[in-house]
């Protein structure tokens, strides 16, 4: 039971990783593999059916969700549809439009769902309005480097077709005119929406972001800074509901309701109280899932909630292994790319990790309560936090540094403090927030609730500001990260002796990060922006962007800073880069890579290359050069996106962000590539 998720997330993982789409009747040939195996081997025919049933499911999701995506950059444009989600941020709103025209696309070319930034206009907008904007549309972006994050494939599988900002004033379209839409969704979405501005317009600034964030699930209120604060502290899961709000909320209302009942001796006498709570306490976590989005971590924490309380209304063990096994099916069936994302990863190793440390000493800690009076109660409490918080961040550490490049070292001392004012003092009133809220009178609920949030964000500053409070790490292989996993999931689910041998594969994955090399030298896919190493290790950037994803992604996943801008002129202090008019010149491990710059007047390679063993021409096509010579020059870039170059002593090695992305439904085919099949 305990391998089933794992053989299932095997198999839709592999879907993901491949680099074409299997044939529809994979599945069909390796489920009659299975059958052929049981007549034998059932253990493994059953190994190769759960692997199967990933695969499977992970194609149907493909099929499923497959929408029109569009192609080049359009607008501004004249764009109608139907508003589904408001996302609002400080300064703007996020608008999540189904739209049902746009000027210059026909109907058969229409994105499912299209996101927009808006700032005039989106205020007074609810869910299911219809709306009138002009806006300028891009598809989905690629990946900024290779093997970076893939928004290109996360927007596939969410139906988004087209992102982008609009132009003027949004429009609301009057009733009269372009009808009317209720659904339940639009109704909950609009639910959310109008608590969020309730909550804000009592709680103004991260107060009030935080706030909403805990109760209504809208993580973008809280200003960048103070959002950063609390990931570099460890506290970023406080702002996103998951188990630890599910659990608090579920146990407040059980004990709640429990207590409440026991107050009426005719009904604690004669009836099942307990399991009255237990599914009143659950009802509470249905509305409460609603009301999140329906996000994976809230789903898990959800199944394995209601896990709980079934166990509780059957009168069976309500914490096990085996309960979260089942959650982790019944999501990988249900949204099987869920697996490919730090969402379910982390929500996962975080609860399995709890559970499989739980069971092991459960029976120590048994012993120990018991003997134990009430001094010993308070000190096991708090030990009790520690002990989870040190659990959880170990188990989630490896995710967090493969996903996000960099580990809080100060999180357990800020959720020892933190995770108790939220599940005592946050929550409870956080509930009777939403119970008086239909009567208006939410700021009497609010208002202590700020304080309490307003400790724990003062605790994410003070934490923050701790001399190494992050440490930034380079990217982790895939390997590295398969390797850790494959040894917790061996580590955790075994019994006996040889659970131990778990460890031989964990010590090797998370070694894999010392033997990370960032590259040398990172071009971007527009071709505008390019960097290389300095003797420091820090990247040296061709210009001076305001704000640049392509340069935060490059850092980030370098561990590295951002250092100076390439001379117009000269020689860089640590004498790698030499610039003129017309060329830059850079050597490191043995190379020379030459860029040839925009204002260049000829493009004769041998003129300006001087001899370099790569030629790098970003914005224009690079003239004939002597042979030998590796060349990456517009055309490149237009058919195969950015690439990243090592300068190895050996040789030189080029990867493109194509290379290894495949030919997938959620790969756009490219400009450049189409016109070279044609």
């Amino acid at each position: 039971m305990l391998w089933s998720p794992v053989l299932i997330g095997a198999g839709a993982g592999l879907y993901f990783d491949l680099p074409v789409e299997p044939p529809v009747w994979a599945g069909a040939v390796l489920l009659a593999l299975g059958a052929v195996c049981w007549v034998r081997l059932r253990l493994l025919a059953a190994a190769v059916g759960l692997f199967t049933f990933g695969l499977v499911a992970a194609q149907w999701q493909t099929a499923m969700v497959r929408a029109p995506v569009l192609a080049d950059r359009i607008g501004p444009v004249s764009v109608q549809g139907r508003l589904i989600e408001i996302d609002p941020f400080p300064q703007s709103r996020r608008l999540l439009i189904e739209p049902a025209a746009i000027d210059g696309l026909e109907a058969a070319s229409l994105p499912a769902r299209i996101r927009v930034r808006a700032d005039r206009g989106s205020d007074a907008l609810v869910p299911g309005d219809r709306l009138r904007l002009r806006a300028i549309l891009y598809p989905p972006s690629a990946p900024a480097m290779p093997g970076a994050y893939d928004f290109q494939r996360r927007a596939f599988f969410d139906r988004l077709g087209a992102v982008g900002f609009a132009v003027g004033r949004v429009s609301a379209v009057p009733p009269e005119e372009g009808g009317s839409s209720g659904s339940w969704r639009q109704w909950l979405q609009g639910l959310r929406a109008g608590m969020t501005e309730r909550i804000r317009a009592v709680l103004p600034g991260t107060t009030g972001g935080a706030a909403a964030a805990i109760i209504t699930g809208e993580t973008h209120t809280v200003p960048e800074k103070d959002a950063a604060a609390f990931r570099d502290a460890g506290l970023a899961h406080i702002l996103v509901i998951a188990g630890l709000h599910m659990g608090m909320l579920a146990g407040l209302a059980f004990g709640g309701v429990r207590a409440a009942l026991a107050l009426v001796p005719p009904l604690a006498l004669r009836y099942p109280i307990k399991k009255w709570a237990a599914v009143a306490a659950l009802s509470m976590c249905l509305c409460y899932l609603l009301l999140s989005g329906v996000t994976v971590s809230s789903r898990r924490a959800f199944i394995m909630t209601g896990l709980v309380f079934l166990a509780v209304l059957i009168d069976r063990n309500p914490f096990s292994l085996r309960s979260l096994a089942l959650a982790a099916i019944l999501i990988l069936l249900w949204t099987p790319f869920a697996v490919t994302g730090p969402a379910f990863q982390m929500s996962f190793a975080a609860v399995g990790g709890l559970l499989a440390f739980y069971e092991a000493f459960r029976e120590r800690l048994s012993r120990a309560w018991r003997e134990a009076g009430l001094p010993g109660h308070v000190a096991q409490h708090g030990l009790g936090i520690a002990i989870t918080t040190i659990v959880c961040t170990v188990a989630t550490a490896p995710y967090t540094v493969y996903h996000f490049d960099r580990f809080a070292v100060y999180s357990v001392i800020a959720n020892i403090v933190a995770v108790p004012i939220t599940g005592f003092w946050v929550m409870p009133w956080g509930i009777v927030t939403c119970l008086l809220m239909p009567f208006g009178l939410e700021a009497f609920g609010l208002v202590p609730m700020g304080w309490g949030i307003d400790a724990v964000i003062w605790v994410a500053r003070l934490v923050t500001a701790w001399p190494g409070a992050v440490v930034t790490l380079p990217a982790m292989p895939l390997s590295g990260l398969l390797l850790v996993t494959l040894g917790a999931l061996w580590l955790g689910i075994w019994r006996r002796r040889w659970r131990f041998w778990g460890l031989g594969a964990i010590v090797p994955g998370l070694a894999s990060i010392a033997f990370v090399h960032p590259p040398d030298v990172v071009i971007a896919e527009s071709g505008k922006l390019m960097a290389v190493r300095a003797a420091d290790g820090g990247y040296m950037l061709s210009r001076n962007p305001r704000k640049s994803l392509e340069a935060e992604v490059w850092t980030r996943r370098a561990a590295v800073e951002k250092g100076s801008i390439w001379p117009r002129e000269g020689i860089s202090a640590d004498g790698r880069l030499h610039c003129a008019a017309t060329a830059c010149r850079y050597e490191a491990g043995g190379h020379s890579v030459a860029f040839i710059r925009k204002g260049s007047p000829d493009l004769s390679c041998p003129d300006l290359s001087g001899g370099a063993d790569l030629v790098v021409s970003p914005l224009l096509p690079a003239a004939s050069c002597r042979p030998g010579t590796a060349v990456i020059d517009a055309g490149d870039l237009s058919r195969r996106g950015a690439h990243a170059v090592w300068l190895d002593t050996a040789a030189i090695r080029v990867e493109a962000v194509e290379d290894d992305r495949g030919d997938r439904p959620w790969v756009l085919k490219r400009k450049g590539a189409a016109e070279e099949e044609e």
